[in-house]
Formats: structure tokens, sequence, C-alpha cells
């Protein structure tokens, strides 16, 4: 069961350094960087948006 865990471990870590390709369909795009807001990042957005679907991907 160890080993097991071992090489979860390792695969976790390749995974999170390998970029993807998404292809996304919308109406509109913004580049924004994240702020600090306590223990947690904060992106603000345009309030015409409130009640929207919105999707993140980290660059």
């Amino acid at each position: 069961m160890a080993i097991d865990d071992e090489k979860s471990d390792r695969f976790e870590e390749n995974y999170f350094r390998t970029k993807v390709k998404f292809e996304i369909y919308g109406e509109e795009i913004i580049e924004k960087t994240v702020n600090s807001s306590g223990n947690s990042g904060r992106v603000y957005l345009p309030p015409e948006w409130i009640g929207t679907k919105v999707k993140v991907v980290k660059c």
C-alpha cells in the first residue's frame, strides 16, 4: 500500500507542472491578476457578470 501512495504522490507533482490546452467558447474574456484576500485570492469581475457562469484558467 505504501508503494501505491508513493507513486500517486509523484503523479500529482508531475500533473500540476504540465500545461494543457483548453478550447473555450464564450462571450467575453478578461485577463486579471489574482490579489490576496485573507487566506485566499480574489479577482473582481464586472457587476454585469453577476449571476452568470464563469470559468477560471490558471496560466
